[in-house]
Parts: structure tokens; C-alpha cells; sequence
């Protein structure tokens, strides 16, 4: 007799849909991963669409239609409304008999802990923190742009650079070595035809975000200008996390701080031990590491909470990850 399947896990982010079928003992049955999970973008309907069919895929290699829970944990729910609006879209398909959606910082956050009890920054194309207690307490920020009071994540750290540069060339900002490092990265003779370029669309927009890697190799070569914009990342995600830590009371108490997302999963020494600094002095006890799991793996052990699985379960499903 086969094990049961107790868990869909889902991690659906902007560039990829991972989906896996765990048994209630913590044994991965099957797997899927298709494209990225866009309702913003794309409509919601065109995104179930990717998501379903990750999950019919993900359930026809476990040979079974359905399961007990869905753990879902997916980009751009950010709100409680559409958290409820994507559990009913979830819940219509009937693979399950409960269903619990999060925002994907809380996959991340649980991938990097051992219990769900901590906070969890993710700096990638955006930025987001969450942090959680075992009693359910959560702690959360709306993360929709800089009018819901955010900063931070590749996009603005390119358009920082950008800015910097510009003004580096033309006179109305601090000398910074952006305004010759960026025109050479994108093969053009200095920041006017930069700009130009950007502006009409001979560089396409999706590559603004190459600005970003070449900002840190130039903070790295000693840049004033472009150090400071890696400083006010530091600032930002410590900031972010020190209020997390306030909220689910926690400042007091040795709590993980897990780092994750592609900014801070390339570990560039300047942000990476700013961030340490940063937060040894606004919480002392709090203990800052990067997270290289699979967030996929959060959301199957959050999954395996919501149903109450045992320890060893849970050993069990991270040791396949791991």
C-alpha cells in the first residue's frame, strides 16, 4: 500500500512555479515546476492557468487526484484580500480539502528556521519582510512599492544607480565612477547616450535591472557614491527586520533572522556584513543568516504544520531538500 499524500506544497513566485506532493510522514512523492505566477501581469485567470498545470502534473506523478491540505505560498499576495481572492481561486479546483494561502516571504522565512519562529527579509527584484511565532502571530508590511512606505530590491537599486550616474555626469550630483562603469556595461560612450538609449527603447526596459551587479562591483573597487546606495540597503532591511522583531516581541530573545531573495543570495561582502553590523547594534540578539533552500521546502513545512505532522516528518522532508 502507497503512503497518502498529505501536502501540495506550492512556491509560486514571478519567474517559476515549483510544486511538490508530500506524504504525511515527510516523504516527497512527486514534483513539478513550471513558468512564473504573474496575476498583476498576466490576469489572474492566465496565472491559475500555470499554476494548474503544475499541480495536475505534480499530482499525476503521486497518482492520486487530490490531497489533504494545500500549503501555497505565492508571489503577490501581499494583501489579506488577496490572500482570500487566490484561496478561493485554489479552492475551486478541488484538489484538496483545506487550503492556506501566504505570501512567498513566509516560504523563505520557514525554509531557514527549524520551527516557524523568526523573521525573514527577502531583497530580490523588490523587497519584503515577514516574521511569525508558533502561536500563529505573524508580522507583515504591504511591500507594493515605495507608496505602501518600501525601498530596496534589485529594481531600485538599479534605478539608484542610474539616477546617481546621471547626476555624477551632468553636474548636479557627486562624482561617482556609476557614470563611467554603466555606459560600459551597456556599450555606449558615456551617460548622455545612456540615457537615450533607455529613454527610446534601444536598450529594453527588462534591462535596467544589469545596473544592479554593476553597482555593487563598483561600490567594491571603493566608490563613495555607490556604497552608499548599498548602505541604504543595509539600512532599509535591518530597519524592516528590527520592526518585525518588535512587533512579535522577539527583540529580547535569540531569534533567526533569515536573508533570502537573489540580492542577498549573491552575498556581496559590503551588504552582507553591513547588514550584520547594522543588526548586531538595533538587536543584539537577533541571529542574521543567509537562506539557499528551495522556498518550495518552506512551504511543504509550513504545509506539514498546518496538518501537525510529527518532528520527524519534517526531518524527514528537509534532509531530502537539504
Amino acid at each position: 500500500m502507497g503512503l497518502t499524500a498529505a501536502v501540495l506544497a506550492v512556491d509560486a513566485g514571478n519567474s517559476k512555479t515549483d510544486v511538490a506532493v508530500i506524504a504525511a510522514d515527510g516523504t516527497v512523492l512527486s514534483t513539478a515546476r513550471k513558468g512564473g505566477f504573474r496575476p498583476p501581469a498576466d490576469g489572474l485567470d492566465k496565472a491559475m492557468e500555470t499554476l494548474a498545470a503544475a499541480v495536475t502534473e505534480a499530482l499525476r506523478g503521486a497518482g492520486t487526484p487530490e490531497v489533504a491540505h494545500i500549503s501555497a505560498c505565492l508571489a503577490n499576495a501581499d494583501l489579506p484580500v488577496e490572500e482570500e481572492e487566490l484561496t478561493e481561486a485554489i479552492a475551486s479546483h478541488a484538489w484538496s480539502a483545506t487550503t492556506t494561502v501566504r505570501n512567498d516571504t513566509f516560504a523563505i522565512l520557514r525554509a531557514g528556521v527549524p520551527e516557524p519562529r523568526g523573521v525573514a527579509v527577502v531583497c530580490g527584484a523588490g523587497i519584503n519582510c515577514v516574521g511569525m511565532r508558533p502561536d500563529g502571530r505573524t508580522a507583515r508590511f504591504p511591500a507594493l512599492g515605495r507608496f505602501s512606505g518600501d525601498w530596496g530590491g534589485g529594481w531600485a537599486l538599479a534605478e539608484d544607480a542610474l539616477y546617481h550616474a546621471a547626476r555624477a555626469d551632468d553636474g548636479r550630483g557627486e562624482p561617482t565612477a556609476l557614470s563611467t562603469t554603466l555606459p560600459a556595461h551597456y556599450g555606449v560612450p558615456g551617460m548622455p547616450a545612456l540615457i537615450e538609449a533607455l529613454h527610446l527603447g534601444r536598450i529594453p526596459h527588462h534591462r535596467r535591472h544589469e545596473a544592479t551587479p554593476v553597482l555593487f562591483a563598483t561600490a567594491a573597487r571603493g566608490d563613495a557614491v555607490a556604497r552608499g546606495v548599498i548602505d541604504r540597503q543595509a539600512t532599509e532591511i535591518v530597519t524592516m527586520a528590527t520592526v518585525a522583531l518588535t512587533r512579535l516581541d522577539l527583540l529580547d530573545e535569540e531569534t533567526p533572522v533569515c536573508l533570502g531573495g537573489s540580492v542577498l543570495a549573491a552575498d556581496h561582502p559590503l551588504l552582507t556584513e553591513g547588514i550584520r553590523t547594522r543588526l548586531r547594534a538595533a538587536a543584539p540578539r537577533a541571529v542574521a543568516h543567509l537562506v539557499t533552500a528551495r522556498p518550495v521546502l518552506g512551504a511543504a513545512l509550513l504545509g506539514l504544520d498546518d496538518v501537525e505532522a510529527p518532528p520527524e516528518a519534517q526531518e524527514r522532508l528537509r534532509a531530502h531538500y537539504t
